[in-house]
């Protein structure tokens, strides 16, 4: 009887770790599926080349073009939110945006506000080479993975 309880626990168990499997990597507030077919909201921070903003328009540079192709492939439209490092941070935190952009680079000191992606660019700089990063919410692994996939296919130089 003890030997019969044993393998239905085992089974029990390697059902719910399969299971639990399927979900990963998962999205605990829902960012990837609320952006897909929605709005991507952005902030974004003057950091040229990678982003550089004007009076009243849409901000341009390397980061925002590639955030367009990523929404486009995410059927969503863009919403952009310029402001601070510090501002746009506090606001990722809370949810207010999905994603934040602005020539950060892999030593970023935002990343208690947010997830860094893995580096998508080494650009030389005087001091040596940076690795560019962008900053997703903490814990939104599926919208992470989809957004690291998006970068690692594109040839940034």
């Amino acid at each position: 009887m003890g030997r019969f309880l044993r393998s239905t626990g085992a089974i029990a168990l390697a059902v719910t770790v399969l299971t639990g499997c399927a979900t990963v990597p998962a999205d605990p507030d829902g960012t990837l599926e609320r952006v897909q077919g929605g709005v991507l909201r952005v902030g974004v921070t003057e950091n040229a080349p990678w982003v550089e903003l004007s009076d009243g328009g849409d901000p341009s540079g390397t980061e925002p073009a590639l955030i367009l192709e990523f929404a486009e492939r995410l059927d969503a439209e863009v919403e952009w939110t310029p402001g601070s490092e510090a501002t746009l941070a506090e606001a990722l935190e809370a949810g207010e945006l999905d994603l934040v952009i602005g020539g950060f680079v892999e030593d970023t000191p935002w990343t208690e506000f947010g997830a860094s992606t893995r580096p998508y660019v080494e650009a030389g700089t005087a001091e040596g080479n940076d690795k560019h990063v962008m900053l997703a919410p903490l814990g939104e692994n599926a919208f992470l993975v989809a957004l690291e996939t998006f970068l690692d296919e594109q040839a940034v130089s």
